[in-house]
Formats: structure tokens, C-alpha cells, sequence
């Protein structure tokens, strides 16, 4: 009888022999250029797949069942069979009047969870009316600089009722405070609040940029949400580990995988050092990921991804409760992917990256919307890009089982090939002393660049084509409807925070920044403090104010 591997180099001889002669004349007859586009993934890509290439593959180790450990097929054993994803549509721009009525509008369209984007201004915590915030008004999210803003905002959205995501980093912890006192405001207990906060900052100098203070004071914000919330939020989320940004800085699929998950593992790290078991707060961390348009590398890098978190959990860090093997994560669709050139072409693209974040088995969804790379998102574009996912769920069938791609010879070698290239990279991260270091050495911010690169003169060069861009190219002019935001918004915002410095008790606010300054030179968590602060108004800039005396401001090194 012929063996295991006996019978895996006859299959390889077989095809090898297919490959140079049936599939070869195959190609032969296609141009030149198919020849270059079926390898443009970030892992190579066979011609074809069989059990061969699948020669260690462990059915029960390796896939097993839906809501079976090691969770490749997804951590619920009926996946959107059994609940369907959360729509949820991020959305902000100008003025909190403006965007709580976008809140509304998707609520009534069926979204089924908010998530806000916050203009530049907040994200790098500035005042609307700071010299150093002048143009960036509302132009990328919404402008929140107090709880004022904060309860405008969600005015009339009961929060006991709803999920709410924020896009927020280095001071996500104050703009976390607003939203927690806001729900107080409104009678809701904090055991009822249920979301997510970005709030991570790993990214930020990796990636994105958005870093007010250096690694060591952001780690220990980011460590008190964790802390705060396994101690009085048991609903919420306090950190979406975001390789999202990692993506559209221009990695490729395996690094932002790769550099993702190592930031994960740093987070639980600094959580542990603070004396926090690993089942009090595992089962919170999030994580947010890009669905680009390689659509079978998407899927086997979410699949890759529940895997590798799940054993990362349970062998490296000891933990018992299932749910902290859990990975939970929220996609959303390739911004960097979207053209300005034939923009309704977006909504294809949208479609399949969608799609992918399905099959991948993504608990929640954004599907961006076809003019997000003209202006911030009309309401009848957004509608088109809700009614995605909802065609998806209720008119293609894909939900009807779980993981219907599992077992795939392509997905399953793809899954594994992903796995094994995110390992090297743990490895070398390792072999500089960690994340942190990795960073400070500038290795990863040059990885990306590096990926970056290569893809911009694939696009240049034309071996990687872009529909409307680069092929198939046309000079019609543009028929869609651009958003316009109210012109008087950004008087309206300066003339509200006039009032609030007016009206509120000044005192008050002094002591509340006073305490704030103690915690922060101290080693108690903030967010007593920083929720302190937000009753008393205090504003964005002022408590952001205090905390860069306390802790300093970080200056990027150069990468050579």
C-alpha cells in the first residue's frame, strides 16, 4: 500500500505535469498580463489546489466546528445563522446638531449600532477654537470639545438602548469620560452601556500617526480603561485593537495581521503587569480589521486571525474562560481602495470587500460609501452603502451556514500560509525586544513603507490595475451629489464653547483639573479624574492640557 507521503509527491508529479501541459496552453491563450495579476497577493498563490497542499492539516486542530476552539470557522457554533453581524455605519462631520441627525437617520434605515468619527481637531485633543485646530473643523468627523458637545450628540438616542463604537486614540479615555457621564445624564446605569473604544495607541505610531504622549504614559491610559471597565463596564469594550489603519497606510494583508495581533498581545502584557487576571478582561478586547480586494486572502486572513488570538490566549497566557479565546472583531471596507474616477464603481468594489468580511465571519460591518474619496459621505450614498450589507443578509443566502468556505483546499493552505508568515514576524518583532522597541527602531513603520512602495508602482507601472484609475479610464464629468456641511457650523461651535467657559463653575473646573494633575503624576487610574473633569466641563483641550504637562509630548523619530 502506497503511504501518506508516497502518495503527496505522486499528486505533486501529476500536476507538476498538468501545469506544463493542459494548463499551459490554457494560459497561453489569455494575455500576458492574467499571467502577473493572479499572484498579486501578499502570500504566493498557487495555480491550483488539491489535498497536497494541505500535507499536516489536522481536521480538529486546525478547523474542527463553527464555536469550536480553535475558532477557524468562527467563534459561534451558528454563526450569522444565528444573529447577523451589526450594521454599523460610522458617521461624523461638522457640528454635533448635524451628526446626531445622521444617528438618526441610520437608526431608522435599520443600522443596528453607531460609531463616531470625530474631526481631527478632537482626535489630536484640541479646543475647536485652538490656533492649532484653524481649518480642521468637522471636515473628518464630528467636533466634540465637552460633555456640552457629548449630550448634543446623542440627544434623543436613548444609550441604555443602543452600541456605541468611538474612533478615538490618545485621548480616548476623556472623550470615553464625556460619553459615560452623558449616559448618566440620561439615568443609565453603567452595567447597561454597551460599545467599543478605539483606543489604540500602538497603532497610532505604527500607522496613523494620531499620538498626543509617548508609549509609556499611552500604554498606562490605555491599561486604565481596561481596568476601569472590568471593574464598573462589563458591556463594553475598552480597546478595539485596529489593524484597519495598519491597512491603509499600505501593508499588506499578513502585516497588518501580523502587527495587529503583536499590539494585542502588548495590550494583554500591560494589563497582566497591573496585577488584572487575564479572564477579567480578555473577553472585552476587540478587534477591527480592513477587508481589501483580494477577496480570498481577506477571508483566510480573518479565519487565520480567530486561530492564531485563540491559541495565543489560551497556551501563552493561561487563560480559562473560553470567551477570552474568543476574537471579536469589526470589519470595514477599503477606504485607500476607493477612487475619486468613476466613484459609483466604489459600490462594487464596497459589495466584494463586504462580502468578504461575511465569509470571514465579522460580528460587526461598515461598508464605506462611493463618494468617501470626493467628500464626506451623502445621505444617499450612505443609504446605498447600508443597503449592501442588507442585500447580502437578506437576499444571497451566504448566511444560511457557517463558514461555507471551510474545507476549501485554496482556503484552508491560505489560512495556514497566513498563520505561518504572521509567526515569522512575531519572531522578528521578538527578536528587537518587543512591540515598543520594534517601534521606537522604526522596523514596522518601514515594513509598511517598504509595502506601500511596491504597491504604488505596481499602479504606476500598470501591473496592477485600477478600474477607472489606470484601466478603463474615461473623462466623464462627476454625477453624484457632494455633502455639504452647514456654513455657519463652525461659528455655532466656537460661539457654544464661549458660553460653556462662561456659564459653567470655573471653580469647580479648577479643582477638577487640580485632581486630574495628581492622578496623572501619581500611579491611581485616571478615570475617576477624567470623569470628574467632564462633570464639571471641563473641556477637551483643558484636560488634554494638563495631561501633556503631566506626561510630555512624543516626537517621532526618524527612520533611516
Amino acid at each position: 500500500m502506497m503511504s501518506n507521503q508516497d502518495a503527496r509527491e505522486e499528486h505533486r508529479a501529476h500536476r507538476a505535469e498538468w501545469e506544463a501541459t493542459t494548463l499551459r496552453q490554457s494560459l497561453d491563450k489569455l494575455p500576458e498580463r492574467r499571467e502577473t495579476f493572479i499572484t498579486q497577493s501578499s502570500v504566493p498563490v498557487e495555480r491550483v489546489y488539491s489535498p497536497a497542499d494541505l500535507p499536516d492539516f489536522d481536521h480538529d486542530q486546525d478547523l474542527g466546528l463553527p464555536g469550536e476552539y480553535p475558532f477557524t470557522r468562527s467563534i459561534h457554533a451558528t454563526g450569522h445563522r444565528g444573529r447577523l453581524w451589526t450594521m454599523r455605519m460610522f458617521a461624523g462631520f461638522g457640528t454635533a446638531e448635524e451628526t446626531n441627525e445622521r444617528f438618526k437617520y441610520l437608526l431608522e434605515q435599520g443600522n443596528a449600532g453607531l460609531s463616531v468619527a470625530f474631526d481631527l481637531a478632537t482626535l489630536m485633543g484640541y479646543d475647536t477654537d485652538a490656533p492649532e485646530a484653524l481649518g480642521e473643523f468637522g471636515k473628518c468627523g464630528v467636533a466634540v470639545s465637552s460633555l456640552k458637545d457629548m449630550e448634543i450628540l446623542f440627544d434623543g438616542i436613548p444609550l441604555g438602548d443602543v452600541s456605541t463604537s468611538m474612533t478615538i486614540n490618545s485621548p480616548a479615555a476623556i472623550l470615553w469620560a464625556f460619553y459615560i457621564v452623558t449616559a448618566e445624564k440620561q439615568g443609565v446605569p453603567l452595567e447597561r452601556l454597551r460599545g467599543t473604544l478605539q483606543n489604540d495607541i500602538l497603532k497610532e505610531y505604527i500607522a496613523q500617526k494620531e499620538f498626543i504622549f509617548p508609549p509609556t504614559p499611552s500604554m498606562r491610559l490605555v491599561t486604565d480603561t481596561i481596568e476601569f471597565a472590568a471593574q464598573r463596564l462589563p458591556q463594553w469594550n475598552p480597546i478595539s485593537i485596529s489593524g484597519y489603519h495598519i491597512r491603509e497606510a499600505g501593508s499588506t494583508a499578513v502585516q497588518e495581521l501580523a502587527f495587529t495581533l503583536a499590539d494585542g498581545l502588548e495590550y494583554v502584557r500591560h494589563a497582566l503587569a497591573r496585577g488584572l487576571k487575564i479572564d477579567d478582561f480578555a473577553p472585552r478586547l476587540s478587534f477591527f480589521f480592513n477587508v481589501h480586494n483580494d477577496f480570498f486572502e481577506e477571508i483566510a486572513k480573518l479565519r487565520a486571525a480567530r486561530r492564531i488570538w485563540a491559541r495565543e490566549m489560551r497556551e501563552t497566557f493561561g487563560a480559562q474562560d473560553p470567551r477570552s479565546w474568543w476574537m471579536r472583531f469589526h470589519t470595514q471596507t477599503a477606504g485607500v481602495s476607493l477612487t475619486a474616477q468613476q466613484p459609483e464603481v466604489n459600490l462594487v468594489r464596497v459589495a466584494i470587500q463586504a462580502l468578504a468580511g461575511v465569509l470571514g465571519g465579522t460580528q460587526s460591518l461598515h461598508t464605506n460609501s462611493m463618494d468617501e474619496a470626493l467628500a464626506l459621505p451623502s445621505e444617499h450614498a450612505v443609504t446605498l452603502a447600508l443597503r449592501t450589507q442588507q442585500v447580502i443578509a437578506e437576499e444571497t443566502g451566504v448566511v444560511n451556514t457557517v463558514d461555507p468556505l471551510g474545507g476549501s483546499y485554496f482556503v484552508e493552505a491560505l489560512t495556514n500560509q497566513t498563520e505561518a508568515e504572521v509567526y515569522d514576524y512575531f519572531r522578528r518583532i521578538g527578536e528587537l525586544g518587543g512591540v515598543i522597541p520594534a517601534i521606537e527602531a522604526g522596523f514596522l513603520q518601514m515594513e509598511i513603507a517598504d509595502a506601500s512602495y511596491r504597491n504604488q508602482l505596481e499602479v504606476d507601472t500598470g501591473t496592477r490595475n485600477i478600474v477607472g484609475l489606470n484601466a478603463y479610464a474615461d473623462d466623464q464629468p462627476l454625477r453624484i451629489p457632494i455633502l455639504k456641511m452647514a456654513p455657519d457650523g463652525y461659528q455655532r461651535q466656537v460661539a457654544r464653547l464661549e458660553r460653556l467657559r462662561l456659564e459653567r463653575d470655573n471653580e469647580a473646573v479648577g479643582h477638577a483639573l487640580d485632581a486630574l494633575r495628581d492622578a496623572c503624576e501619581g500611579d491611581a487610574n485616571v478615570m475617576p479624574a477624567l470623569l470628574d473633569a467632564a462633570r464639571a466641563y471641563c473641556t477637551l483641550g483643558e484636560i488634554t492640557d494638563v495631561m501633556r504637562e503631566a506626561f510630555g509630548i512624543y516626537h517621532e523619530p526618524v527612520a533611516i
